[in-house]
């Protein structure tokens, strides 16, 4: 088993740390924030994700994980030193790498040993030549030092489980040194190794990203065709599924895709091709989609309810995906923007976020405590997040509270017969009912 240091302490660092811990090994978390650090040391995630404080006790009640502020000590003596830190997008959509190359001239300037660097935060291609350089530049001693470029597939919401249950681990290095230690790190994990290239490594985590987030465009677009021509976007896509070629799996239609992942590496591919005179244009269909699929509801609500200055809104889910509490690139936010602007009254629930979007607006006055509380009164409901309490609602829930059962649903959450039957007036995504009734 080795030693192990990890710089960052967010999704990925976090999840990848603990799951290099559960695998047997000794592993040192370092971060700047010592009050994410404290809380950590005492069992609390800062993250909200299934299963991750379980598994941060049970590791630390092992005693093979601890945390710390003191990079240099951590990297001092490691076998391997793991970059997990963020790489958030630039206004120009590019990946903004401080932190990287910050951390890759620590770990150059505090290494005393033979080592490996393992970049596990989303890099574009040719990065990880750059953080080689930077560290062998700030090289005080002889250390032989391998830097291997090492993606993570996590997604947000079962980020444990893809940590402990993974498709496959991608390993990019030339090197035979480098691909025998990584081979003995992950040598417990059970999952497919492929090793590549450096460069073809880090195509591979965007690459595969960027197809998802691609299969989730065309599914929208295909859903918003269904709501012209009157077919419905559910037995579209049960029928494709059963082409093994297309799987059912990023085949639900929505309002579009959110979170840290995909709105951020769709924009940096699409960048950094570009920035080497070459255009993307499935990429930058898709994020064009994805821009205007979020305010999809807020368009179906204009057509029916021009005015809403003084209405009663109910907004249900905040998060862009249940099972987390991440509001990056969450449409509920935009959307409840515009609404404000024009006047409308927001009542919006939660089961995660409603204190850190209160927060971000300005405005605890929106926030109720209970999916009743939202619906009291209320002239329409948009909902922006499936999370199982709400997928549960009953159809005679949004007619016994509502002022007007309109409902307009953004993750199709709900049978659209069985709310039409309840006198819902129900609006979805790609499955129009053969009644249309309009809003009052």
């Amino acid at each position: 088993m080795m030693k192990i240091a990890v710089a960052g302490v967010g999704y990925v660092g976090l999840v990848s740390a603990l799951g290099f811990a559960y695998h047997g090994h000794t592993v040192t978390a370092v971060d700047l924030d010592k009050y994410k650090i404290a809380g950590l040391s005492a069992g609390v995630s800062p993250i909200f994700e299934p299963g991750l404080e379980e598994l941060l006790q049970e590791q630390l009640a092992a005693g093979r994980i601890q945390f710390t502020t003191d990079g240099a000590s951590a990297y001092s003596d490691a076998d391997a030193i793991v970059i997990g830190v963020g790489t958030p997008e630039n206004e120009d959509g590019s990946a903004n790498l401080n932190a990287v190359y910050q951390v890759a001239n620590e770990i150059g300037q505090n290494i005393q040993k033979d080592c490996l660097v393992i970049v596990k935060s989303t890099v574009p291609v040719g990065t990880n030549d750059s953080v080689e350089a930077i560290v062998k530049e700030a090289l005080k001693n002889r250390a032989e030092v391998h830097v291997i470029s090492n993606p993570e597939f996590l997604a947000q919401g079962s980020a444990v489980y893809d940590t402990l249950h993974g498709s496959r681990i991608i390993i990019g290095t030339d090197s035979e040194i480098a691909e025998a230690k990584m081979r003995t790190i992950y040598a417990d994990y059970g999952q497919p190794i492929v090793v590549v290239s450096r460069k073809s490594a880090e195509l591979v985590k965007y690459a595969s990203n960027d197809f998802l987030a691609l299969k989730i465009s065309f599914v929208n677009e295909i859903a918003n065709l269904c709501d012209i021509l009157g077919a419905d976007i559910e037995e579209v896509t049960e029928g494709m599924g059963y082409d093994a070629r297309i799987g059912n799996s990023f085949l639900r239609a929505g309002i579009g895709y959110g979170g840290s992942c995909f709105p951020k590496d769709t924009k940096a591919l699409h960048w950094l091709a570009e920035d080497h005179g070459f255009v993307l244009r499935t990429v930058e269909a898709a994020i064009k989609i994805n821009e205007k699929q979020k305010y999809t509801l807020i368009h179906k609500l204009r057509k029916e309810m021009p005015h809403v200055a003084g209405k009663k809104i109910a907004v249900l889910g905040l998060t862009f995906k249940p099972g987390t509490d991440d509001l990056r690139e969450a449409p509920s936010i935009p959307n409840i923007k515009v609404l404000q602007r024009e006047g409308a009254i927001i009542q919006a629930y939660d089961p995660i976020a409603m204190d850190a979007v209160a927060a971000q607006l300005g405005d605890e006055s929106m926030m109720k405590g209970s999916i009743e509380e939202a619906l009291v009164g209320a002239d329409a409901c948009l909902i922006f997040t499936e999370w199982d309490e709400i997928r549960k609602i009953s159809p005679d829930t949004f007619t016994r509270w509502m002022a007007s059962p309109n409902v307009l649903d953004g993750r199709n959450c709900f049978n659209k017969y069985e709310m039409e039957a309840a006198g819902v007036v129900y609006q979805s995504i790609g499955r129009p009912l053969a009644r249309v009734r309009q809003l009052q």
